[in-house]
């Protein structure tokens, strides 16, 4: 379909409302989608950091409570060695 003018194309032959309201609202939908992806990657690398940081003190507690059983176990050991 040709237009002769501009304002024929924005008039679209007489369908200008409804063209263009379809393609605001499917730019707009697109924007919205756009948005929300963005916000979710955002959010999810986030929570990505805080569940490495959580991990990294888990592990960090874990050799520390590793380090004080051995000790509590050489200690009841070296008691039981040497109090007889």
């Amino acid at each position: 379909m040709q237009f002769e003018s501009l304002a024929d194309f924005i008039n679209m032959g007489g369908y200008a409302f409804y063209v263009w309201l379809s393609f605001g609202v499917t730019f707009a939908a697109m924007a919205i989608i756009a948005i929300q992806s963005f916000i979710k990657h955002r959010n999810l690398l986030r929570q990505v950091v805080v569940e490495q940081e959580r991990k990294a003190r888990i592990k960090q507690a874990c050799s520390i409570n590793a380090k004080s059983e051995l000790s509590i176990h050489l200690r009841f050991y070296r008691l039981l060695v040497f109090s007889k």
